[in-house]
């Protein structure tokens, strides 16, 4: 792409599949606790819908850098998208069977047209101007992509909460098994028609963009991202700060979606309604566009990309301790405000894990989406904690993840060598 040639055209369509990664990422929130009543699951259980659905990014990223070189970004997005659109159809057979493996076979489908679609929209986002301002460029995407994510457990709840479920799903235990077949069996189909709806739009969409102006670009031949003080090194473990970062984005990652897919399940352990807590991921999404537009406004004029990412992980640690020992509703709104801390940690993170990384950049971004797999191990630990425990407790997990953010922030991303 020439350095004259008008960015804004790209960024609206790359903006639109932020969207949608948003949109079908943050329905889990609301997937885990309805398909923990219709498939009849315990916490830890219903954590492996966020397993199957983030296992796909570590399993599948360097395969999708490989569809990415051998098609382009372009044609490897609208691949991305129509692979997406199978795994959305795959909810039809798990609805009518009622079979758990099912949705996450679907679960991990989605994931993986998404994996390739991230491992091509994260760096073509980051490149598309100076990497000095790569965060705020990401902070944009990352507005869309909330903006899906506040949205999309209201839409989805539209169609699967209906008034007196939370009534219905007391009162389970005093129906026959017969009874209580139907019921689950009605419940689990009300999730057929979204996911119908959601595979035809994808699929127009996937046709739309390969048919689009947007245009192919290539990450080795961009001045920033090749630009770099030391030699090039033969192979990617050598560079220290890529190694940190995805560790850091697998941590944060974990932390993301523990605050984003568990704050529904908390709120009803202590005792609040369907009604009400299918809102609470939708108040993390909230706080998260809250810090987008405080990292539009200030990154990089007043506070640099590593500034930003030392006071999201400050106040993470913060709010982690905020909800551990406070009570009810306030809990939920720190486990909510969390989503102000994450935030501006992805944007920042980005740029300064994969400058200078040269003809690696698309392994290094393949790496990186890997790091996305943290989404499916550290749910999974807090439904064990839970379990065991309590819900609140759990979130105990969250306070070593942000330390180590905060260690990439201060000291990690400048490491040059082992």
């Amino acid at each position: 792409m020439t350095k004259n040639k008008s960015s804004f055209g790209p960024i609206v369509i790359i903006g639109v599949l932020f969207f949608i990664l948003g949109f079908i990422t943050w329905l889990n929130g609301l997937l885990i606790p309805y398909l923990r009543t219709a498939c009849e699951l315990t916490d830890f259980q219903a954590l492996f819908v966020a397993f199957a659905f983030y296992i796909s990014f570590t399993v599948m990223a360097l395969p999708s850098s490989w569809v990415l070189e051998k098609i382009g970004f372009k044609n490897g997005m609208s691949v991305g998208l129509w692979i997406m659109a199978v795994g959305a159809l795959v909810f039809i057979p798990a609805a009518q069977t009622r079979v758990f493996g099912v949705f996450l076979v679907g679960l991990f489908i989605l994931g993986t047209g998404m994996a390739i679609l991230q491992t091509a929209v994260n760096p073509y986002i980051t490149i598309l101007g100076p990497i000095e301002s790569a965060a705020k460029r990401i902070s944009i995407m990352g507005i869309a992509n909330k903006t899906a994510g506040a949205i999309a457990p209201l839409v989805l709840a539209y169609f699967i909460v209906h008034p007196g479920d939370d009534e219905a799903i007391k009162n389970i235990v005093n129906l026959s098994q017969e009874e209580k077949m139907v019921f689950l069996d009605a419940l689990a189909a009300r999730v057929v028609n979204p996911y119908i709806v959601m595979a035809v739009m994808l699929v127009l969409i996937g046709f739309g963009l390969k048919y689009s102006n947007l245009p192919d670009i290539d990450s080795e031949d961009n001045e920033d991202i090749k630009n770099t003080t030391h030699d090039d090194h033969k192979s990617i473990l050598q560079y220290p700060y890529l190694v940190l970062g995805v560790i850091t984005l697998f941590v944060y990652v974990g932390a993301e979606v523990i605050a984003g897919d568990t704050i529904i399940r908390y709120g009803q352990s202590l005792g609040i309604s369907m009604e009400k807590a299918k809102m609470f991921t939708t108040y993390t999404m909230v706080s998260m566009l809250v810090g987008y537009v405080i990292g539009i406004f200030l990154i990089p004029r007043f506070v640099s990309q590593q500034r930003a990412l030392q006071a999201s992980a400050i106040l993470g640690v913060i709010f982690s301790i905020a909800a551990l020992f406070t009570n009810g509703f306030t809990s939920v709104m720190f486990i909510a405000l969390l989503g102000l801390a994450n935030a501006l940690v992805w944007p920042a993170v980005w740029p300064l894990a994969i400058k200078g990384l040269g003809k690696h950049i698309k392994t290094g971004s393949a790496l990186l989406i890997m790091a996305i797999s943290g989404g499916a191990i550290m749910p999974l630990l807090w439904g064990k904690l839970s379990d065991v425990y309590s819900s609140q407790t759990a979130y105990i997990i969250l306070i070593p993840a942000y330390l180590f953010i905060l260690y990439f922030a201060t000291y990690g991303q400048k490491m040059k060598k082992w």
